[in-house]
C-alpha cells in the first residue's frame, strides 16, 4: 500500500490548509512570493468569488501517511467552453511534493471529475482560468515572479510532462529596460507616424469618474482579446471585483487610454511590482502588511505591464506602441526603469514583434499543458 490518499476538501480548516500548504513547498525556494492568506480565501470561496456564476470548481488534497503531500482543483469554466464551443475543462492551484505517484493520483482525481462533467480534454494549470495565473513556469527560476504571475519548482514540469501532459501553447514574458528602449530610433519614428498619421492621442484614466471608466475598459477588454487562444470574457461582476483590488494598487498616471476623436481604441494597465513588498510579508496583510505597502511602495522599481491592447480593426498601425512607449517614458519619470510585459501568446505575432522592436529580451516562458480525458 502507498499510504496515499486523495480527498475532496470543503470545511474551513481544509481550506486554510489548502491555501497554506506551498509553505511546505517551497521552503527551500527563496525567489517565491508568499500569496496574501486572505486574498486567496476570498478567491476560494464560492460564495465571493463571481467566477462561480458560470464556473465549478472542487478542491483535493492528497495526504500520505496522513501528512498533507499535495492539493489540486478541478476546473469546470462555462464561459470558454460557450466561447471556444469545444469540451475542455482544467486543472488548477496544483502543488505537490517530488514525487509521481502522488502527482498522478492528483491529476487522475482532477481528470475523472471531469470526465464525469462531460469534457474531452483537461488543460492547465489554469487557478482559475486565463484571466486568473495561468501556466506552468519552465523558463528561468532565479527572478521572483512579478505581481500576479506563477511561480513553481523546476520539477512541476517533469512531474506533468511524465505524466503524459502535452505543450499546447507556451506564454512568454519579456523584460523592457528603459536605458536599451531608448537606442531604438524605430520606436520613435513608428509612434510619431501613429500619432501624425492617424490622430491618436493618449489620455490617463479618470479616477474622479471611475465607473464610466471602468465601463470603457470592460467593453475595450473583451473586444479586444476576444481573438486571441484561451481567451475567455470576463464578467461585468468579474471585471467589478478585480477592479476593486486593483484600484488599491494601481498607480494613476500609468494608466492609459489610447483614443480616436474622443473614442477608446486601446488600453494599459500597469501594476508596479508589489511582489517587492508582499514577499516580505509572508501571506500575512495584518497587523503591519498595511504599512509596508505605504513605506515601502516608492522602492518599488518596476512594474508589470498586465493589460495592453488595441482593438482588431485599428491593430497594425502602431497603436501598441505608442502605449508601450507612452508607459516607458511615464515609469522613468517615476523612477521605474524596468517592466515586464506578460504575458504574450506564443502565436501573437503582433505583441511578440512589438516587444523584440523595444529591444525586450524573452526571459520567461510558461507552458499551458493538454492531455486528453
Amino acid at each position: 500500500m502507498s499510504g496515499i490518499e486523495i480527498r475532496k476538501i470543503e470545511s474551513k480548516k481544509e481550506i486554510t490548509q489548502f491555501i497554506k500548504f506551498p509553505w511546505k513547498i517551497y521552503k527551500d525556494y527563496p525567489n517565491w512570493v508568499p500569496p496574501l492568506i486572505f486574498d486567496k480565501e476570498k478567491m476560494l470561496d464560492k460564495s465571493k468569488n463571481p467566477f462561480f456564476e458560470h464556473g465549478e470548481a472542487d478542491y483535493f488534497m492528497a495526504y500520505k501517511n496522513g501528512e498533507i503531500v499535495g492539493r489540486i482543483a478541478a476546473v469546470k469554466n462555462d464561459l470558454h467552453n460557450s466561447t471556444h464551443n469545444d469540451k475542455v475543462g482544467f486543472f488548477g492551484f496544483f502543488e505537490c511534493i517530488n514525487d509521481q505517484e502522488v502527482c498522478n493520483l492528483l491529476l487522475d482525481t482532477a481528470k475523472d471529475w471531469l470526465k464525469k462533467k462531460g469534457f474531452d480534454t483537461m488543460r492547465g494549470p489554469a487557478s482559475f482560468s486565463s484571466n486568473d495565473e495561468w501556466g506552468l513556469l519552465i523558463r528561468n527560476f532565479d527572478d521572483p515572479p512579478n505581481l500576479l504571475m506563477p511561480y513553481n519548482p523546476p520539477y512541476y514540469q517533469t512531474l506533468l510532462e511524465n505524466y503524459g501532459l502535452f505543450k499546447v501553447q507556451d506564454l512568454y514574458a519579456y523584460q523592457i529596460l528603459y536605458h536599451l528602449i531608448q537606442k531604438v530610433d524605430k520606436i520613435k519614428r513608428v509612434t510619431n507616424i501613429a500619432r501624425e498619421r492617424f490622430g491618436l492621442t493618449i489620455r490617463t484614466i479618470d479616477f474622479t469618474k471611475f465607473d464610466e471608466e471602468l465601463d470603457r475598459i470592460k467593453i475595450l477588454y473583451n473586444k479586444t482579446w476576444q481573438p486571441n487562444w484561451g481567451f475567455v470574457p470576463l464578467t461585468e461582476k468579474e471585471i467589478d471585483y478585480m477592479a476593486g483590488d486593483l484600484k488599491q494598487l494601481a498607480i494613476p498616471e500609468l494608466i492609459i487610454f489610447a483614443e480616436l476623436d474622443g473614442v477608446p481604441v486601446g488600453f494599459a494597465l500597469p501594476i508596479i511590482d508589489y511582489n517587492y513588498i508582499f514577499k516580505q510579508m509572508n501571506g500575512k496583510l495584518f497587523p503591519f502588511g498595511w504599512l509596508k505597502m505605504l513605506t515601502q511602495k516608492k522602492n518599488i522599481k518596476r512594474c508589470r505591464i498586465l493589460i495592453l491592447g488595441v482593438v482588431p480593426e485599428h491593430q497594425k498601425k502602431g497603436f501598441d506602441a505608442v502605449l508601450y512607449e507612452e508607459i516607458i517614458q511615464r515609469g522613468h519619470k517615476l523612477g521605474i526603469d524596468e517592466g515586464e510585459a506578460s504575458w504574450v501568446l506564443e502565436d501573437n505575432e503582433m505583441m511578440n514583434r512589438s516587444a523584440q522592436m523595444m529591444n525586450a529580451e524573452r526571459y520567461k516562458t510558461y507552458r499551458v499543458y493538454d492531455i486528453q480525458i
